[in-house]
């Protein structure tokens, strides 16, 4: 048999009982003893009965009071705590379950508040991952969108490579030395007028296709389309052959292309064109030009205008080239000179000589 429980008067549980005894039983017993008895009078026995009935039911209604009061007090300081008026533990001298309710409220609060303060640093780093995210999003957007404008200019292999240049060197205006060509298909207008205009750009979009894949796969940029003819600049991303070299290749190349291209639709009986190219070396400003609207990199300068000079004096078929472009491949190709000609808006004569083979 287990050995029973002995009362401990300092609990709440040990008080109840004594404060009802005090407030009913009490008065009861002593009624039953004056009366039956009848050791007394009536009216001695109300003489001193009241007074030890009043004083016993006070006692007892002081003892439940008191421990009411303690549970308000610990209710109020518990609701201070959840409504955030107070941050510190509850201390409290009650009976004893009400001390062990309050070490146990401080202790889950504790509790409470040790995950609270894990949560908002986990909350924290969370942000902090988010919008690292965000940027690395944006980053990536921002790559793309560019890797998307640059795919229109040069070839997929040098796309990396320009979105990897330091400082943004490949945007920023600057002189530096270039070698540009000019490609321009012959009495295109006259071709054009006697095709329906589906078949012209049918016949454009094809050909400037196969000439602008020559063009990036030697490292060249598109600097832009004009009509019927297409302007590349080389030397502006290394490449490990020098501008000039992979110029005249590209414009070996496009000729070659352009000649079968034509030779099937001579044919089929379609209209077919040949192509005049001319290249030129030298300095040039390279930069954003343009507009707020409307921007674009390009090159400018007395190198390009003699490169377009060049293309001009071209006949079907032929590429050629300036003196520098001439002196920076001599041993790579097979030229004529051609001597000194005269271009327009220039004073001094220019060197020139036609490509003859690779």
């Amino acid at each position: 048999m287990s050995r029973r429980r002995r009362r401990d008067y300092t609990t709440f549980s040990g008080k109840l009982p004594v404060a009802l005894a005090m407030m009913g039983i009490i008065p009861c017993l002593l009624i039953v003893y004056f009366f039956l008895h009848e050791k007394i009078s009536l009216t001695q026995g109300m003489l001193l009965f009241v007074p030890l009935a009043l004083f016993s039911m006070l006692a007892g209604f002081f003892l439940v009071r008191r421990s009411a009061n303690q549970l308000y007090y610990l209710s109020k300081e518990t609701g201070r705590l959840q409504s955030g008026k107070r941050d510190d533990p509850i201390t409290i001298s009650s009976d004893r379950e009400l001390n062990e309710i309050a070490e146990h409220f401080n202790s889950l609060y504790s509790r409470l508040e040790e995950m609270n303060r894990k949560n908002q640093e986990q909350a924290t780093q969370l942000m902090v991952y988010a919008r690292d995210l965000s940027l690395s999003y944006q980053r990536s957007k921002q790559e793309e969108e560019l890797r998307n404008r640059l795919s229109r200019y040069v070839g997929n292999n040098l796309v990396e490579k320009l979105i990897n240049l330091k400082d943004g060197v490949f945007l920023e205006t600057e002189r530096r030395n270039v070698t540009v060509l000019f490609a321009d298909i012959r009495s295109f207008t006259t071709i054009a007028e006697r095709m329906d205009a589906e078949d012209v750009v049918k016949l454009l979009n094809e050909y400037f296709s196969v000439m602008v894949e020559i063009i990036f796969d030697k490292g060249g940029l598109l600097d832009k389309f004009v009509g019927d003819q297409l302007i590349a600049v080389f030397g502006l991303v290394e490449t490990g052959i020098n501008a000039s070299e992979n110029a005249v290749q590209s414009a070996i190349e496009m000729q070659a292309a352009a000649a079968e291209m034509m030779e099937k639709r001579r044919q089929a009986g379609l209209e077919y064109f040949e192509v005049g190219i001319g290249i030129n070396t030298g300095n040039a400003i390279i930069g954003n030009i343009g507009s707020a609207n409307r921007m674009d990199y390009t090159v400018i300068g007395d190198c390009v205008n003699v490169a377009a000079r060049l293309e001009e004096m071209a006949k079907g078929g032929e590429i050629i080239i300036g003196e520098q472009t001439y002196l920076e491949t001599t041993g790579a190709f097979e030229f004529e000179c051609r001597g000194e000609v005269f271009v327009k808006n220039k004073l001094e004569p220019v060197v020139c000589y036609t490509v003859l083979s690779s």
